[in-house]
């Protein structure tokens, strides 16, 4: 008695064909790297000051008697204003600010503008958080109603014409302290000084 042999049925060359190029393509395609991320664009420098001393002559404002001159330069992280205010009543407390406007011709200032604020921030204290890059300490009147002014301006610039440049921008000195907290000036009063500030080097 004779017994067939059973065979597996022959794949035709075509379809092996195909298939080998299949799983020659899948092989290529898991041996391809993953394409590497775009690195992120550097960011662009900070502005940084180009003048290295400016004035400011204060003149009266809102019929008040106060006058007075500050000296500005660059310094770490902003500008520093340095001089004498008088005019003042003695022992009193005022405001000062930098404002967006180099324009003093108003009777009250108030062709100033609002504070300097190029990063649009909420009115507060210089160095405790968010503030406009105007705002700057208050300043006190001694006995004689003079006030030795050293202020600092953070994240501004003297000279360079970037957004932050306050050269020829508005100081403004006013008539009450400043809060540090109500919006969007700090309750600070009528502007009673106004000057701008003049690259002199």
């Amino acid at each position: 008695m004779t017994v067939s042999m059973m065979t597996a049925p022959s794949v035709p060359q075509p379809i092996r064909l195909c298939l080998g190029i299949a799983v020659l393509a899948a092989l290529a395609a898991c041996s391809t790297p993953a394409p590497r991320p775009a690195p992120a664009p550097e960011p662009p420098p900070a502005p940084v000051s180009t003048a290295q001393a400016g004035e400011v002559i204060l003149a009266s404002a809102s019929a008040s008697l106060v006058s007075g001159k500050l000296n500005v330069r660059p310094g770490e992280g902003g500008v520093f204003l340095a001089g004498e205010i008088g005019g003042l009543t003695p022992g009193s407390l005022h405001a000062i600010h930098i404002h967006e406007k180099g324009d003093c011709s108003a009777v009250d200032a108030s062709s100033a503008g609002g504070h300097f604020n190029p990063s649009a921030n909420p009115h507060g204290r210089v160095g405790h958080g968010p503030h406009h890059g105007g705002d700057m300490d208050n300043i006190q009147a001694n006995g004689e109603g003079v006030a030795q002014v050293n202020v600092h301006a953070l994240g501004v610039t003297l000279g360079g014409g970037a957004v932050n440049d306050v050269a020829g921008r508005a100081v403004i000195v006013h008539a009450a302290a400043d809060d540090y907290a109500s919006q969007p000036s700090g309750n600070a009063g009528k502007r009673v000084a106004c000057g701008i500030i003049k690259v002199t080097r």
